[in-house]
């Protein structure tokens, strides 16, 4: 796959014989760089999309439907003809985004399983078919003869998991139950001297397996192909777009409060208990009793507070008022107060600095003595549950937040701990501070509109 920068794409697909690709080796494609960027992004809202459905419990046929919603909203090309290209495009792209790290495969992996499983479903019987001899599994059909013999016991098991019995045209392969260790771990099937009888409807299983091995071992080729080779010959091009897709942020643009326009000095101090999120509620608490915090928490705290509407000279009126405290106002005036500015355009280069997202806050990693980075990830969870209880969050509640936080869901412990403290749901979940801080805001004022929060 090459990529061009202004040259369109085009594409040989007489090849591909199934609508889902397997993505089993890059294509001859030449590629636009905008594309590159924009078709990986779209992707990635579906991945991030499949990955938030899947921690919150979304069942099987919930997750069915958000991944084709997802899909039709993200993945189709103004050009129907481009479709597929797109697909494919994006997945090696990605490929090559997340083959970097470990923790990263492993989320792409999970993601881009759960993907091909939800799309494998959505197929018709024919594309489920061509699919499997794209595979070459050595699975046959299981006889008539062989199937009377075994058919009360595949009915016992279809009855227990409440599905109708099988009829004499129902379609069996006979499978090593290793390789469907799902169904095998949910009682799905019938086994017999170590032989699972798979059902054609269940075929996803096995499938997805195999789908599964194969983009393993891709990932880690790829990665040594990205470490020897690809992010030299591209640093001055490819390297930096690749090495920022990850943490890419997919919302709303926060430079520029839009909402709620402007919060003042006065009610600064109520407003960050009612309406900031924790990260930010815990380095403004940290601000005023140590009336100092490091770089890091001074930019994260210092968008957070420009995005949600304090004006600048109100913001070094506040900033100074809190460091002259530890450093004097002379100092703070010669060593901080054009950092302030500068966050706010007026000074260097003169760019408008955009608030961080919580994917950027959650990849920082704090040093002793920094308070900035997502609480979520590096609190201890007695620090965590203290800090939770304090915002209010109940017993039940915080249980599940600290599920959430024990499985790495960090961005989802966020949004329950938003749920709770507001008793409402959010259902597109918290991606951004400065989100937190205008739902929190819009709901507030919607409950009590004569007394905004």
């Amino acid at each position: 796959m090459e990529v061009l920068r202004s040259q369109r794409k085009t594409a040989e697909s007489n090849d591909v014989v199934s609508s889902l690709p397997l993505y089993r080796s890059a294509p001859a494609l030449e590629v636009r760089l905008e594309d590159f960027e924009l078709y990986a992004i779209d992707r990635l809202r579906v991945l991030k999309g499949i990955s938030d459905g899947l921690s919150r419990g979304k069942k099987p046929d919930e997750m069915e439907k958000l991944v084709d919603n997802l899909w039709r909203l993200h993945m189709r090309h103004p050009h129907s003809s481009e479709d597929r290209n797109k697909d494919i495009i994006s997945h090696f792209v990605l490929r090559l985004v997340y083959c970097r790290t470990e923790e990263l495969r492993r989320w792409f992996l999970s993601t881009e399983t759960s993907l091909f499983r939800y799309r494998f479903r959505l197929q018709t019987i024919e594309s489920q078919r061509t699919l499997m001899s794209e595979f070459n599994l050595p699975y046959k059909t299981v006889s008539n003869s062989e199937f009377e013999n075994v058919k009360e016991k595949i009915n016992q098991v279809a009855r227990s998991i409440g599905q109708s019995p099988s009829s004499a045209d129902s379609i069996f392969y006979k499978v090593p139950f290793e390789e469907v260790p799902d169904l095998v771990a949910s009682r799905r099937v019938y086994i017999l001297k170590g032989q699972a009888y798979v059902a054609m409807s269940q075929l996803v299983s096995l499938v997805v397996t195999q789908f599964r091995t194969l983009l393993s071992k891709a990932l880690v080729l790829t990665n040594r192909k990205w470490t020897s080779m690809i992010r030299e010959q591209e640093k001055d091009r490819l390297t930096p777009l690749v090495e920022s897709l990850s943490s890419s942020y997919l919302g709303p643009d926060y430079s520029q409060p839009s909402d709620f326009a402007e919060i003042s000095l006065k009610d600064i101090d109520q407003v960050a208990q009612s309406s900031f999120p924790l990260c930010m509620r815990h380095l403004f608490e940290k601000l005023r009793e140590d009336h100092h915090l490091k770089h890091g928490g001074r930019m994260q705290l210092g968008l957070f507070l420009k995005g949600v509407g304090l004006k600048l000279d109100d913001a070094l009126a506040f900033w100074k008022a809190e460091f002259s405290r530890k450093v004097g106002a002379e100092r703070f005036d010669k060593e901080y107060a054009y950092g302030i500015r500068h966050n706010y355009g007026k000074e260097g280069k003169r760019t408008d600095y955009t608030p961080y997202s919580c994917q950027k806050i959650i990849s920082s990693v704090p040093s002793v003595g920094d308070h900035h980075g997502c609480p979520y990830r590096h609190f201890s969870e007695e620090n965590l549950r203290a800090a939770l209880g304090r915002m209010g969050v109940s017993n039940r509640a915080l249980e599940d937040v600290i599920d959430r936080v024990r499985n790495k869901h960090y961005q989802l412990a966020c949004t329950l701990t938003f749920e709770a403290v507001h008793n409402t749901s959010c259902d597109a979940g918290i991606n951004h501070p400065n989100q937190y801080f205008s739902d929190s805001k819009r709901i507030l004022e919607s409950k009590n509109p004569s007394n905004p929060a």
